[in-house]
């Protein structure tokens, strides 16, 4: 039975009705936390799940070394004197990661001849270096900003020089049992294109 209470202006009210319409709000609460953590539950299971679904390596070192047959690289070497030593450099480490050590001297040899030629010719602005394998050879290709000269006699004195800068490289790639070569870049800018093919039996023989 309800119980009359009568506050200090003389009316009266009924205690139960009070406490049932807290109660209905503190209920109304209850379930909008329930309809909240519902929701969060599902986002995190959803969030769980497009992760699961992107399939990335937690370890890439777990995975096996790669072969030859991916080795695909090309940088870009500024025109300064430790350029030479970087691109060296960066051909070993990439050699040795394919599992092509047993060449690495060889090629090194070949892209610090490139490289130095390069910038032998007076280049001012950055040259481009790629190398690739392809059914077991290593190619190597050096493109250099000097422009193919005009006049023809220009153009050839320009030839015989380059191709004295590069006696070296022709003996080292023509003992290995490659090829090698230079000529116009069909590249937009132009320039100079220079290349060495070197087969892996060959510079293995020619290392010793």
């Amino acid at each position: 039975m309800s119980r009359l209470r009568t506050d200090v202006t003389g009316k009266a009210s009924r205690e139960p009705a009070r406490a049932r319409v807290r109660g209905t709000g503190h209920w109304s609460g209850v379930r909008r936390l329930r309809q909240v953590r519902c929701v969060e539950r599902e986002f995190v299971m959803s969030s769980s799940l497009a992760v699961s679904a992107c399939l990335v390596p937690t370890d890439l070192a777990e995975g096996a070394p790669p072969s030859p047959e991916s080795l695909v690289y090309g940088f870009t070497l500024p025109a300064e004197a430790v350029s030479s030593r970087v691109a060296r450099a960066t051909t070993r480490v990439a050699l040795q990661a394919h599992g092509l050590e047993e060449m690495a001297d060889v090629a090194v040899q070949v892209v610090g001849e490139l490289v130095a030629c390069a910038f032998r010719f007076g280049v001012d602005g950055p040259v481009y270096l790629s190398l690739r394998w392809w059914e077991g050879e290593l190619q190597v290709v050096l493109y250099d900003g000097h422009r193919r000269h005009v006049h023809p006699r220009l153009a050839a004195a320009c030839d015989e020089r380059r191709g004295d800068a590069l006696r070296v490289l022709g003996c080292v790639v023509e003992g290995a049992g490659g090829e090698w070569g230079f000529g116009e870049a069909r590249e937009p800018g132009g320039g100079t294109r220079m290349w060495a093919v070197l087969p892996w039996a060959g510079a293995r023989e020619f290392a010793g």
